[in-house]
This record gives C-alpha cells, structure tokens and sequence, in this order.
C-alpha cells in the first residue's frame, strides 16, 4: 500500500508518502518513496518536494488554503515527481493524519468516519490550536480523493492514556474534571512510542522489558517515563505548554505567574498564554533566538550571558525531569535522546547528562560525538547501570503503519 501521510498546521502541510503493508512492516521493509513541506498557505507559498534520494526541489506557488495545497502534492507526486509506484491517484491507498489531541476517548488510532471525525471536533476545546488545522486536512484529502478513500487518524496523545490516574489528575476540585476533563494527556505520543519500539528492535527485547525514559528535544520537548511498555507519566500536561523549557514556550511556572504578569503588564489572560507559549522558553531567556544551534554559536563565540543561561536552564530542566522520572516509574535502563535538539546536538546531551553521574550513567564521547540523525545506538560506555541512546524519531512511518493496520483491522503494536 502506498500511504500518503499529512501533518496539517494552521499555514502548513508536511508530507510523507510511504510505501507498507502488514508484511513490509514485519521484515521492516518499508520504502519512503516522497517526503516535502509546504509553508506559508494563504499567500506565495513556499514548497520543498523531494522523491526517493533525489534533489530538494525549492519553488514557490500561490495556494490559497490547504485543499490547495494537498492538490498540488497529489498531482506533483502523480505527474512529476518519476515515482514509479504511483503513477495515478489511484496509486495511492489511504491518508495517514496526525491528530494532536483525541481526549479521553481515542486510545490508539482509527479509521476515521463520521464518528471519529465528530470525536475529533469534540477534542477542539482541548486543542484549539491544533485539532481545526488537522480537521482542515482531513476534508482537504476527502475533497481531493472523495469519500471512498480510507483515511485514519493517528492521536498524539494516544500513547499517554495508559497514565495512571495518579499521575494524569491535577489537584484541582475533582468536579472540574468530570465537567471538563482538565487533565494530563500529554504530547509528542507518537515520537516517543516510535523511540521506544525501536529501542527494544535494538535491544532486541520484548515490549514488556521496555522501562526506559524517553527525551523528545526539539523547538517543543517533552519526556515521558515508559515502563513495561506503557507510558507511565510525561511531562506535557492539558496542553504542550507543561514541563520541559522549549523553544518559545515557558514550560514550568507558577500558576499565579499568569494573574501577576495580566496585572502588571495590563494583558489579557489569553494575551498572557501567548506570551509563555510564543515568546518564552529558550527565545524569552536568550532575547535572541529560539534555535539551540545559534544559541551555541553565540554562547561559544561571543560568550553571550543570556544565551548561556538559556541553555544552562534548559539543561537544568531536562535533568530534573529526569531524576523526577526515575523516581516516579521505579527506575530504567536507558535514557533515550530523540528530536531535532536530542539528535543532532552532542553538547546539549552531554551538558543534560552531567550530574546523572550518581544514577550510574557515563557518557562515551567519542559515540556521543558520532551519534545522530544518521545513527542511532548507545552514547555510554559499556557497563553504565544506567544507559543513554540516541534514536531519530520516525513519526511519519508509525503514522503510515498504523494506518496500514488500522485499514486491515490488525490490532495496533503499542
């Protein structure tokens, strides 16, 4: 099966299109036959597409919204882009969508009909943000390739509905969560059951043997503390505004920090959210950026205070995480590194890692320094008590697997 897999933001459409069925998935077989981004919908576009181990090919088109754009990837891939599996959009077999949120409702991902679809509508107070731009995609696809064609969305949070109670309930009046469903739900769920599955594929242990913390380090970062396999806390909590510093959002901060900052500042509690979820984390400290590579740069270069500060605190946060975690889930065997900051930045590993020293954990340098995108594998010296790896992140495979199995009916591999 060719599966077209869409990740859909309010100007955005990233691609992927993957060639799997049930038996390319069992010999991890897959092909990634196209992968691209379309960015800045509404005005002049601008549009990477890049088939097999071609050149990016760069341009610009006028698209008027994400029907739009979905058009455009679906004849590109059919007319130009020389991918001999598709040749037609007969060619191409079903929609994978990430979906951010799916409440309380949706454990694991599904065919979507009119009753998921309307689950999904359901779940926007949770995301406003987020689950109206998914919906966008999943009718773009409909009106590009009509009702027949199976579509399956695939839940961020869906990994996280095994929290236990304990651990997903904030002390707040109990009735707010049953009016409301104010709690944890936690993000960035599939990254970190793909890290997981592909830490026992190395380790070569059953799911059930998985206790490992998982770090999921990007522009957005979250942690999650998976034991037996199930994801047993993480850091993201109603939104993806809890937890770990990221890259424009505050993470952590005292909840009276909202009403103090209104007053004072004379914003809006709305103008306040804005402000912790676009103008903090990492660019808020630094006054600069929010890219931890030019942060780095400026930090070794010009030894920039804030900028070292930033990446000081944003190191801090991620330590306490998790020494938090390996309290909360008993233990683990590895700490496991992933996204664009975890993958590609050895010093942030490093820095993240020094004073985990009394947990048992010894970074290699020479394989911290070797690891990345391209390579994954172990970063500690043999014999640590406690391991580190570095595994990239592969979202857009699980969504085109999950979609394969879910059109099959084949239960879901957690």
């Amino acid at each position: 099966m060719n599966i077209l897999v869409l990740n859909c933001g309010s100007s955005s459409v990233k691609f992927q299109i993957i060639a799997t069925d049930l038996d390319l998935i069992a010999s991890n077989a897959d092909k990634r036959l196209a992968r691209g981004s379309i960015e800045r919908i509404g005005g002049e576009a601008i549009v990477s597409l890049q088939s097999g181990d071609k050149d990016i090919q760069l341009t610009t088109a006028t698209l008027r919204d994400t029907r739009a754009a979905v058009e455009l990837i679906v004849h590109w891939a059919c007319s130009e882009a020389g991918i001999a599996q598709i040749q037609s959009v007969a060619d191409i077999h079903a929609v994978g969508h990430r979906v951010v949120h799916g409440g309380e409702r949706f454990t694991q991902s599904a065919v979507i009909d009119d009753d998921v679809f309307r689950g999904i509508e359901e779940c926007i107070d949770l995301a406003p943000l987020h689950n109206p731009t998914n919906i966008k995609g999943i009718l773009a696809a409909r009106a590009v390739f009509g009702n027949g064609l199976p579509q399956v969305a695939v839940f961020d949070t869906a990994f996280h509905q095994t929290l236990p109670e304990h651990a997903y309930l904030y002390a707040i009046p109990y009735q707010l969560y049953r009016r409301y469903r104010i709690r944890r739900y936690g993000f960035h769920g599939t990254s970190h059951r793909y890290v997981a599955y592909r830490y026992r594929q190395l380790r070569q242990i059953a799911r059930d043997q998985t206790n490992i913390i998982t770090l999921h380090l990007g522009n957005g970062c979250s942690i999650a503390g998976i034991r037996g396999g199930n994801s047993l806390d993480t850091s993201m909590g109603l939104t993806p505004l809890e937890g770990l510093v990221m890259g424009t959002r505050s993470g952590d901060i005292d909840p009276a920090i909202i009403d103090f900052i209104s007053v004072k500042e004379g914003l809006a509690p709305r103008e306040v959210e804005t402000l912790l979820n676009k103008q903090s984390g990492l660019l808020g400290i630094s006054g600069l950026t929010h890219d931890m590579r030019e942060l780095l740069e400026e930090e070794r270069e010009n030894n920039d205070r804030r900028s070292h500060l930033a990446i000081e605190i944003f190191c801090y946060r991620a330590r306490k995480y998790i020494g938090a975690f390996l309290a909360a889930i008993g233990g683990a065997e590895a700490v496991v590194f992933t996204g664009g900051i975890g993958e590609n930045s050895a010093e942030i590993r490093s820095r993240i890692c020094v004073g985990l020293e009394w947990t048992g954990l010894e970074l290699d340098p020479q394989r911290n320094g070797t690891a990345g995108r391209e390579l994954d594998g172990m970063i500690s010296k043999d014999g640590s008590r406690l391991a580190a790896y570095v595994i990239p992140t592969d979202e857009e495979l699980l969504i085109a697997r999950d979609t394969v199995r879910c059109v099959e009916g084949v239960a879901q591999r957690y």
